[in-house]
């Protein structure tokens, strides 16, 4: 099966008049790094969270490799959220020993790797890490899981053009190859060199769904430009 995730009539109403995911359909494959997109209130984190469980859909269903979202998927998603949410008292290296122990997928070797390459020393507690610096020891955290879906909010938002680089390239040479990789971003034009398909999203409802090569070869424009186009931005 080449579908990871199947969403169908997938909606998300806070009241009457706050519906932030809107009667949704989309089926992603796996093995691509996709771009979820959209103004702020379009509701790209609400659906990431139902996406991870965090959030009950209003009606309809998600289904990653085959299961319903609920304890069979969350062993297969890794989530990065926009905020940081490991404890500043905490120690590198504990953080890495609790998700040996959470997750049966997480490498250790691969995280210290990674650590050692940035030489981020593993017995640093978080506080006195840097933003940028923060935000690598979390991606590399999420990156060092051999999931099927890795999901990644603003991971580039806040730090400066030397920290996207190595987060990009993180992304790149880390996931599962057989894995799809979702990011939700403002920065377009910072990270549409990695992206195989873009997802537009608006007032809660899916406006796009297409492949980075389409829109160049249809609409001439990167996809940074042809976004702005459809948004007015």
């Amino acid at each position: 099966m080449s579908e990871l995730i199947e969403i169908v009539g997938l909606t998300k109403e806070y009241d009457a008049r706050h519906i932030a995911v809107n009667n949704i359909n989309l089926t992603l494959p796996k093995g691509k790094i996709i771009g979820l997109l959209g103004p702020n209130g379009s509701g790209k984190t609400t659906l990431i969270k139902m996406i991870n469980g965090l959030l009950t859909p209003t009606r309809g269903t998600i289904r990653i490799n085959g299961y319903e979202i609920g304890v069979e998927t969350k062993s297969h998603v890794a989530y990065l959220p926009d905020r940081t949410y490991l404890a500043g008292n905490q120690k590198i290296s504990d953080i890495l020993d609790y998700f040996c122990d959470f997750y049966e997928d997480f490498s250790p070797e691969k995280a210290i790797a990674m650590l050692q390459s940035l030489n981020i020393d593993p017995n640093s507690k978080m506080g006195i890490l840097s933003k940028g610096t923060k935000e690598k020891v979390q991606l590399i955290l999420v990156m060092s899981r051999n999931a099927d879906l890795y999901i990644l909010d603003e991971p580039i938002a806040g730090v400066d053009p030397a920290a996207r680089d190595y987060i990009l390239r993180t992304i790149i040479n880390n996931y599962n190859p057989n894995a799809t990789v979702i990011i939700s971003t403002h920065l377009i034009g910072d990270i549409e060199q990695v992206l195989d398909e873009v997802i537009f999203m608006r007032y809660g409802y899916l406006v796009l769904y297409t492949s980075v090569d389409n829109i160049r070869e249809q609409h001439g424009k990167s996809v940074d430009a042809y976004f702005r186009e459809v948004f007015a931005c």
